[in-house]
């Protein structure tokens, strides 16, 4: 990366490969079908040493945000597995594999993935083995066959284990229910044994047993095309009622206050237009979908409880909405990890947007959490230069309930005390009682300095 712009370097070892994949067509058939980001030939760039020793640079089309798998929800994750197993077939039509089968070659505009590794692809050797079935089962199928069958949320461990979830940890977990499916014999406990090493078999062995093994390019398509039906009729379990997921129809707003706050946020977006707008809570993306009709060019969505993220992922892909709703616990933000902490960027490097949208959050963060109301708001507004907080009071019915099993130590948490704490990183642009009489309040900020 060179400032704002993305290249990559093919040495001689690489070149070759590409240049024979990029004669066969399937780059073009796979832009033809938005499934691949475009590049263009840099050849006359200068990148310094780090393009040493370059054979041809490439520039790539740049993303409006990076995301990670572990960040997905369910319907997302899914997606993504689709489009990799998609890529893979059409690219055997083509005489072509890929190398790996990493999710974090899939990104997203709005809710439709796009494969973004134009240097994964090489020409297919046949009889070759799927060497990367063992890091698919990893990263795409096992943390959904864990959402699925025993209903197990894949986020935080897959981002505390990068690599996804082995097979030795999935055998364990699955119900015996599960285990019996010959499918999840043959992609699940089969390979958890290997791996385990046993009959003997060292990891030397077992490697030299999969690189050395065949597999004839007709049984090498059927079993992708059996992955995919399979993947593609996957759910997750329990994927009624969650805590949060029925807010929108189960909040203590009258009819009157959500008219007032829905015409308090197209205000905001019709004044600031937004090229991309960040929703902290953004619940199913009621909220997103107003925003973007009202102006945003693109609303990134934030969501801790998994029905609610499923059901505004599955809304943003049925109305085709330039919204990408993600997995957030805004107490303990995703961070920057990876080799040298530089490999997957934290939320905070990787912020971009113009404005946000933090409804009815505030004091999820504050009494739920036991975050200082004023760490919250400064956190709240270092995210972008303008935004929306809504700010619930203790006599809200909601917060009520938050504290009905704990005892009130939030003496912090008042109006002057949250007054306060904005004003000393913004100005207040406009703000609006929802409910009368020290109710609900919505304030409009413009942070000092940008």
């Amino acid at each position: 990366m060179k400032g704002q712009k993305i290249f990559r370097v093919l040495t001689r070892r690489g070149v070759d490969d590409f240049a024979a994949v990029e004669a066969t067509g399937l780059f073009d058939e796979l832009l033809r079908r938005d499934w691949l980001v475009r590049w263009w030939p840099a050849d006359d760039v200068d990148l310094g040493p780090d393009a040493e020793p370059a054979e041809r640079i490439l520039e790539h089309e740049p993303l409006d945000f990076v995301s990670y798998p572990y960040e997905w929800s369910f319907a997302g994750l899914k997606a993504a597995a689709l489009l990799h197993l998609d890529v893979q077939l059409l690219a055997l039509e083509h005489g072509v594999t890929l190398s790996d089968s990493t999710a974090y070659n899939i990104q997203f505009r709005g809710a439709k993935p796009v494969f973004i590794d134009h240097l994964s692809f090489r020409p297919y050797r046949e009889g070759e083995f799927w060497l990367g079935h063992r890091q698919f089962c990893a990263e795409f199928l096992n943390p959904l066959l864990l959402r699925s069958h025993a209903g197990l949320p894949f986020h935080d461990w897959y981002r505390g284990a990068m690599d996804g979830i082995p097979a030795t940890m999935a055998a364990k977990i699955l119900p015996w229910r599960a285990r019996l499916s010959p499918r999840v014999l043959a992609h699940v406990i089969l390979p958890a044994r290997v791996e385990s090493g046993v009959r003997g078999l060292t990891n030397v062995r077992v490697s030299r047993a999969t690189k050395n093994a065949t597999l004839p390019r007709r049984s090498f398509d059927g079993m992708l095309r059996s992955l995919r039906g399979w993947i593609s009729r996957l759910e997750p379990a329990g994927r009624g009622r969650t805590a949060w997921s029925e807010y929108a129809s189960r909040n203590s707003y009258t009819s009157e206050e959500e008219q007032k706050k829905r015409a308090f946020v197209t205000r905001f977006t019709e004044r600031l237009r937004p090229r991309c707008l960040w929703d902290i809570g953004c619940n199913t993306g009621g909220y997103a979908k107003l925003a973007l009709d009202r102006g945003a060019s693109r609303v990134i969505g934030f969501e801790n409880d998994p029905g609610a993220l499923e059901a505004a992922f599955l809304r943003s892909a049925a109305e085709g909405l330039e919204f990408l709703p993600l997995y957030l616990d805004a107490a303990n933000p995703s961070p920057a990890q990876g080799w040298r902490q530089s490999e997957r960027a934290g939320l905070s490097e990787r912020r971009n947007a113009d404005g946000i949208l933090a409804l009815a959050i505030l004091h999820h963060l504050c009494i739920g959490r036991n975050v200082p109301l004023n760490e919250a708001v400064a956190w709240l507004v270092g995210l972008a230069p303008h935004g929306v907080i809504e700010f619930v009071p203790k006599s809200d019915p909601m917060v009520r309930e938050l504290l009905a099993l704990r005892e009130d130590v939030y003496d912090d948490y008042t109006d002057a005390a949250f007054d306060q704490a904005l004003s000393a990183e913004c100005r207040v642009v406009e703000s609006e009682e929802l409910t009368a009489g020290g109710g609900r309040r919505l304030i409009w900020y413009e942070r000092r300095g940008g």
